[in-house]
């Protein structure tokens, strides 16, 4: 028999949802004091048209602040090997761009070297979430992919997968924002 426990349990909340393995991105900015960002795991596509996507960042943050007052900001998907760059974008302080190495994208908010790829958006809604904010951005700007392996996050650790083969037909799972009959699978 399996046992249950209440929600508010952090610990357990924690444990639990520790067993979803979550792709890493830097959600970065660009303002009048410079770049900002931090390391996302709570981000989603959203919808295809219009084109939208959502990050939830804790209420809190200085670099949520910087991201609402500026109005857009740029999904930096990060490649396998940029575990390091996660850690420091994880990191509280205001030093995360020391040493990184960005480019601008065409609203100027930092595309991070070495991203498997990004995504440029425009703050569309914010809704309350707990402690967090839920964020809709619509997507104004798309970079190419790279063929490298995500960073993944699973069970309190960074772990990777392999890329799959240009010669391979995508399985299902990774057609469903695109499946013309949604409610098939909702």
């Amino acid at each position: 028999m399996t046992s249950a426990r209440t929600g508010s349990d952090t610990r357990h909340f924690r444990r639990v949802f520790g067993h979803f393995c979550t792709g890493v991105t830097v959600i970065t900015t660009l303002d009048a004091d410079g770049p900002a960002g931090f390391a996302c795991q709570a981000f989603a596509p959203l919808s295809l048209d219009p084109p939208l996507v959502l990050f939830c960042p804790q209420t809190g943050s200085d670099t949520w602040r910087r991201i609402r007052h500026s109005g857009t900001f740029c999904v930096n998907v990060l490649a396998g090997a940029q575990r390091e760059v996660s850690r420091r974008f994880g990191a509280r302080g205001p030093d995360r761009f020391t040493d990184a190495d960005w480019s601008p994208s065409p609203a100027g908010a930092p595309i991070l070297t070495g991203a498997l790829t990004w995504a440029e958006c425009r703050v569309e809604a914010v809704h309350p979430g707990g402690d967090h904010a839920i964020v809709v951005g619509r997507v104004t700007a798309l970079g190419e992919c790279r063929a490298e392996g995500p960073l993944l996050f699973y069970k309190g650790r960074y772990t990777t997968t392999a890329p799959p083969s240009p010669h391979e037909s995508p399985e299902v799972v990774d057609t469903l924002l695109a499946w013309p009959r949604h409610t098939d699978w909702i």
